[in-house]
């Protein structure tokens, strides 16, 4: 789907040499940009001024962190860059845009919130039944009922000069 951007880039009047694809982040988590180097890229094509769009599947899949969304749609507004997902073309730069983005950024941000909250429940609910398998220490291994026992060490001699 994210490759079909390009069609739909040149279905909008941008030239297929014009048009970058970026996918350094593919199966990256958006919580945090200084993880991913397709997203510094993208902010830094921004920020010069070498993009005039910025395509994608969902918006909110750019990042699901309001201190790297925001100073994206700033720098877009102020390079007159706008962003498109599959809902239409925005203007980041207006007080619609900005009100719609600031909305889809503070719904991202909460839905990674929630992931993570459901993730950790069902950590602690598999600890509450004793089903939650944990790396175990080294000289320890884990039985097929899911118990552990420390395995025998053999002793070897010591010899002190």
């Amino acid at each position: 789907m994210q490759y079909a951007l390009k069609e739909r880039a040149q279905r909008l009047g941008w030239h297929a040499d014009d048009i970058e694809i970026i996918d350094a982040d593919l199966s990256l988590t958006g919580a945090f940009a200084k993880l991913r180097t397709g997203f510094q890229e993208l902010v830094a094509k921004v920020t010069l001024g070498q993009a005039g769009i910025i395509l994608s599947v969902d918006v909110t899949r750019l990042s699901r962190n309001c201190s790297d969304w925001y100073p994206l749609l700033d720098v877009c507004g102020y390079r007159c860059c706008l962003i498109a997902d599959n809902g239409g073309i925005y203007d980041p730069g207006s007080a619609n845009g900005r009100l719609l983005f600031g909305l889809k950024g503070q719904l991202s941000e909460l839905e990674l919130h929630t992931i993570r909250a459901r993730m950790t429940a069902g950590l602690l609910n598999k600890a509450q039944r004793g089903e939650l398998a944990l790396p175990l220490p080294v000289g320890f291994v884990r039985d097929t009922l899911i118990a552990f026992t420390k395995i025998p060490v053999k002793r070897s001699r010591i010899v002190w000069n």
